[in-house]
């Protein structure tokens, strides 16, 4: 089976083709800038954008969106992260975090898929902590002070496809199109 998603980061394009290759799902990519909308909520962007999308593509696609939701700061970056890590990146976070205790977060991810008809989106959600320093060359984004299980996600290789927020998500929508085969 093959699904098109459509990013401009190849880090996420890489994740997402490899996680499908264990669903057997053959991921392409439809590499393309899209003018993100801005809101509070991952779900009203993620819908919105494969709406949007939609009006240029004339095949079923997916978008994903994830932010970083911390705790102690009252879920920022959350819908933010992408601008927020551009701006302050990985020390930026840590030196808000600076003094802080509670250090738990989470990771959300959420698909869009546009089925040619309407938007459908499925989720998923990684528990964990934000590290007191950047661990790791793996990854991208947050990843080097997202930590699960005492490791971050950018000391974790191939193991971080198993348990992200984004393997979790996929795992929902990749059930999905086989249940629709």
């Amino acid at each position: 089976m093959r699904v098109y998603f459509v990013t401009s980061n190849e880090g996420k394009f890489v994740e997402v083709r490899e996680i499908g290759k264990m669903y057997g799902v053959d991921v392409e990519w439809l590499r393309r800038r899209y003018l993100e909308p801005q809101g509070s909520d991952l779900r009203e962007i993620a819908s919105l954008s494969a709406k949007i999308l939609s009006n240029e593509i004339e095949k079923p696609f997916f978008i994903e969106d994830s932010g970083l939701f911390i705790n102690a700061l009252k879920g920022f970056p959350g819908p933010y992260s992408s601008f927020v890590f551009k701006t302050i990146g990985n020390e930026g976070i840590l030196k808000l975090m600076e003094g802080v205790e509670d250090r738990k977060a989470y990771f959300l991810a959420v698909i869009a898929f546009w089925d040619g008809e309407k938007v459908l989106t499925f989720e998923g959600k990684v528990e964990g902590l934000i590290s007191r320093e950047i661990r790791g060359k793996m990854g991208f984004g947050f990843d080097p002070i997202f930590e699960y299980n005492g490791k971050t996600f950018a000391e974790m290789g191939d193991e971080k496809n198993e348990v992200s927020h984004r393997r979790r998500a996929l795992e929902k929508f990749f059930e999905y199109l086989r249940n629709m085969v």
